[in-house]
């Protein structure tokens, strides 16, 4: 089956949120619930929506592969292209930032080729000028407050 970028979105949102109702998802998405109804129906039944599950933010932090993308955006157009990294399923986060770079994307991915699929495919959004990644081989974690 292949996906379009409203499947990538949606599934992108119910990775966020896979309690949201319909209409929830429908307003993020702009369509309708019929519509949202239908594609999650569709995914469902190809098997490419599998189920629902809880994750944690321990689980985000335990995908094989992650990297910083940090990306240039040129004209207005920040907006319009975070929503678009937002749809994107390995994009967990965008961070406003000061400096060089207009955003840094958080990316998780299962594999080193699905990273590379990610970053072309945010490399060939509208406004996107520049870009530099850098992959996260660790992460050490503070005790917690006590």
């Amino acid at each position: 089956m292949s996906l379009d970028d409203l499947d990538h979105a949606l599934i992108a949102a119910l990775r966020r949120d896979g309690r949201a109702a319909y209409g929830d998802l429908a307003a993020q998405l702009g369509v309708t619930r019929a519509t949202v109804r239908a594609r999650l129906d569709r995914l469902r039944a190809s098997g490419e929506v599998a189920g629902f599950t809880v994750l944690t933010r321990a689980d985000l932090a335990d995908s094989p592969v992650r990297a910083l993308m940090m990306i240039a955006i040129e004209g207005a157009g920040t907006d319009r292209t975070v929503a678009r990294l937002l749809a994107m399923p390995a994009v967990q986060a965008v961070h406003s930032t000061t400096g060089r770079w207009d955003v840094i994307a958080d990316l998780a991915t299962d594999s080193l080729t699905a990273l590379d699929d990610t970053l072309a495919r945010i490399r060939k959004l509208d406004g996107v000028v520049q870009s530099e990644t850098n992959l996260l081989m660790s992460t050490r974690r503070a005790a917690p407050a006590r």
